[in-house]
């Protein structure tokens, strides 16, 4: 024998009820002899619960009572439900009149739902030839008077369980009732939320059924709510004390009185979809406890209780106090917390007593709060209870760290006394995110990471195809799933908290023009509970750096190509930093200085471990680099190879701003930063490469004017010594007993078989001289230039920060 429990969603009209019947068909035409518990269909609990309130505040209910009516007969218009139709009716009339309705009434009422649904199903399989019975249950079930949420009597209920089942046919299936039983005095009661898991599990307590298949809308108990949590994956077994630690913590598929029964007798329950009939479920036995978490629950019904007050400190009896006054008005107190100087108690107990439990709290503590010794009592219902369900402490503190670094603020931890069960309060607000980085965290699942990019010219735009290009290959092998959400030009932003797909440039084109396009992406993030936020500058926009710290504020870790931010006064230099470390957040410039090359951090890494550093020089602009390295070996104008390193992309869409040396003072300014060095620009002494005369021409008549350029520098090259070749430097020379360096950018002729006469293309030279290294600097050469290099540097970044998410908090 074996007993089948079907939910509310798994009755509703449509598949769900169509699929039901199939299901049983199936099994009751291959010699099953089940018992069928049922719910109420779809949301018929709730429809009643509301059609109540309606008549209670004397508003009129008739057209949504038809509507009712006509859902219940949908699925077999001759069944006759007057009975029951009939009753609902009277009821409502009645509560209409009085203006109120007692939980007894609300029992009553509530129990045609399950009524309803037995005399509905056992009809459709006695249409099929398939003899079956209507079973109220409140025939054999009772309880005591606690309406709403009633107390079984178990020895009574076994007893008249036992003989009313050995006397029923068992050549007809039993179609049984949840949720409903009944007092001594025959009145109807409910067993409380989610009551048909309770039913069943007494049934086959008291029957000695060993198998209970549990049948709803979902495919069985998940790590987290899949609605909440994308990649949440189904728990295949779990063992009756997990099962009653989630029930309790407020999973919604459990009942948390429906385990004990299946420990008497050793009964397992799989849990299975009725909308996916190739699921095999989550199972509950008694299998032994494993270490591994095993899932996340969260409870948003509560509210938090704060008692504030100096004078609680060393006083007796204040907790006592507390909880006996609750406990008679009958609250159950939740998660407790109390601070070590014990000048505050807070816990957390049922949203809809919360107004009761401080009318009460206010009246025990009156004469301290006269006194002052308590200075407050307050609670907000705005907070959201996550439990994780098989986790301890210990193994809990990376993923507090990780909430912090999200933004999300923890108002009450506590552990339980198995110590394998943690439950944090949080603001309901941040419920969502939440979820998402401890299941991301506790179960090694795959990190979504949120990316913003602003900017989406040469560099923005090759970022965002390499994103999307190694996106799948990215999740596959480190399980970090990179997802662009806002993509923004100078005037537009689109958004897509699913991510950006590779038409998103057809997208963009499409939107209106956007006034606030930094407000906008930190909104949109905050709206829709992005967590592991990363902004991504590839703009040159002093406007845009201005607003990094209003990222950084807002959760996001930034990342930038734009050299503004580590190039602007000391002062808000420093003001960056420091919010940085405030919020813990990271920020990534490695292209800010040699593109794709590794300056920053090696410069960052030889500095942190005491190497001084005395002195960095070096050909610091791939522009300037293919420009001199052209011009030095050719016999072409230098008008006419600055032409193609602009079609070539290697200059600015202006290429004074390389050849006035301020790109590479910029860079220059930002290693001596990296070094704690105070210089400002200001500092730096650059040799501009600009004609006077040129100087202040706009770009377009700078452009049709460019050969006037050639005799300046055919002036400069004639000047060279025999092997010699011309090379556009940078230059830091660091006295260690100063809080400055020298700074310079200027024009140089160097031999051409020293390093940096040797130079190709477009490629970069930095020597690194240190107090260990002496006359033998560290060299790095490569690449300096283009858009792609630039972007698989900022794609370098991205991924050190992605990775440091996944793995730092592990």
């Amino acid at each position: 024998m074996s007993l089948l429990k079907f939910g509310g969603n798994a009755l509703a009209n449509g598949k769900g009820i169509t699929n039901t019947i199939s299901i049983l068909t199936d099994k009751i035409n291959n010699n099953e002899k089940p018992i069928v518990v049922l719910s109420a269909r779809g949301e018929t609990t709730n429809t009643l619960a509301d059609l109540l309130e309606l008549a209670k505040n004397n508003k009129e209910y008739d057209y949504k009572f038809q509507e009712f009516k006509t859902y219940q007969n949908e699925p077999l218009k001759n069944l006759d439900l007057s009975t029951e139709f009939n009753l609902i009716s009277k009821l409502l009339k009645g509560v209409k009149l009085t203006g109120d309705y007692s939980l007894k009434t609300k029992d009553l009422i509530l129990a045609q739902g399950e009524l309803i649904a037995a005399k509905t199903v056992a009809a459709l399989l006695n249409n099929l030839n398939i003899k079956s019975a209507a079973i109220d249950s409140r025939t054999f079930l009772k309880t005591n008077d606690n309406f709403g949420n009633a107390n079984i009597n178990n020895e009574l209920s076994e007893i008249n369980t036992q003989e009313y089942f050995t006397k029923h046919n068992r050549n007809t299936t039993p179609i049984v009732t949840g949720f409903i039983a009944s007092n001594n005095k025959n009145e109807t009661t409910t067993l409380g939320r989610n009551g048909t898991n309770y039913s069943a599990s007494l049934i086959a307590d008291f029957l000695n059924i060993k198998n209970i298949e549990s049948y709803t809308h979902v495919d069985g108990i998940f790590t987290a709510n899949p609605e909440i949590v994308t990649n949440a994956k189904i728990i295949d077994q779990i063992n009756y004390h997990e099962a009653s630690e989630l029930a309790n913590f407020g999973a919604t598929i459990l009942h948390s009185k429906s385990i004990d029964p299946l420990i008497n007798k050793n009964i397992s329950l799989r849990i299975l979809n009725t909308f996916n009939r190739d699921n095999k479920g989550t199972i509950i036995n008694n299998t032994k406890t494993s270490k591994e978490i095993k899932s996340i629950s969260t409870q948003e019904n509560v509210a938090l209780v704060n008692i504030i007050g100096k004078g609680l400190l060393g006083k007796k009896g204040i907790d006592a106090r507390i909880f006996s006054r609750l406990s008679n008005i009958n609250i159950s107190v939740g998660i407790i917390s109390q601070g070590s100087s014990e000048r505050g108690v807070s816990f957390i107990i049922p949203k809809n007593k919360a107004n009761a439990a401080k009318k009460e709290l206010l009246d025990e503590f009156k004469y301290e709060i006269s006194t002052q010794d308590i200075q407050g009592i307050n609670s907000t219902d705005k907070v959201s209870v996550i439990t994780i369900v098989g986790q301890n402490i210990a193994g809990f503190s990376s993923s507090l760290d990780y909430l912090k670094q999200n933004r999300i603020e923890i108002l009450l931890i506590n552990n339980t006394i198995s110590g394998n069960n943690i439950s944090i309060v949080i603001p309901k607000k941040n419920t969502r995110k939440a979820v998402n980085v401890i299941h991301s965290q506790v179960f090694g699942a795959i990190k979504t990471i949120h990316i913003a990019i602003v900017g989406k010219g040469t560099v923005g735009g090759s970022l965002i195809n390499q994103i999307l290009k190694s996106k799948e290959k990215i999740v596959s092998k480190k399980s970090i799933d990179l997802k662009v959400f806002a993509i923004a030009g100078s005037q537009k932003v689109l958004l897509n908290k699913n991510g950006i797909t590779e038409n998103w440039e057809n997208n963009y084109d499409l939107l209106n023009k956007n006034k606030n396009i930094s407000k906008t992406i930190i909104d949109y993030a905050e709206k829709y509970h992005l967590e592991n936020l990363i902004v991504i500058d590839n703009t040159a926009s002093e406007n845009f750096v201005a607003t990094y710290n209003d990222f950084i504020k807002n959760g996001f870790d930034v990342i930038s190509s734009n050299k503004i931010a580590n190039t602007q006064q000391y002062k808000q230099y420093k003001k960056l930093r420091k919010n940085l470390a405030k919020y813990r957040k990271n920020y990534l410039y490695e292209t800010n200085v040699g593109a794709g090359l590794p300056i920053i951090d090696t410069i960052k890494t030889l500095h942190e471990s005491g190497e001084n550093i005395t002195r960095i020089k070096g050909v610091f602009s791939g522009s300037l680099s293919y420009l001199f390295n052209s011009f030095s070996d050719s016999t072409k104008t230098f008008s006419h190879i600055l032409k193609q390193a602009i079609q070539l992309g290697y200059t600015e869409p202006d290429p004074r701003e390389d050849l006035s040396g301020n790109d590479v003072a910029r860079k220059l300014l930002i290693l001596a930063r990296e070094l704690e060095l105070e210089n400002e620009f200001n500092d730096i002494s650059i040799e501009n490469l600009i004609p006077e005369k040129l100087r202040k021409h706009t770009t377009d008549l700078f452009l049709e004017e460019i050969e006037s350029i050639d005799s300046y520098f055919e002036k400069i090259k004639s000047t060279l010594k025999k092997g010699y070749v011309l090379r556009y430097i940078g230059d830091l020379y660091r006295n260690l007993d100063n809080k400055k360096g020298e700074l310079k950018v200027k024009l140089v002729a160097v031999p051409q078989n020293s390093a940096l006469g040797n130079l190709k293309g477009s490629d970069s030279i930095f020597e690194i001289y240190t107090e260990s290294y002496q006359d033998n600097p560290i060299t790095i050469i490569g690449a300096g230039a283009g858009a792609a290099v630039t972007a698989r540097g900022v794609f370098g970044d991205l991924l050190r920060i992605a990775e440091k998410k996944q793995h730092s908090f592990s």
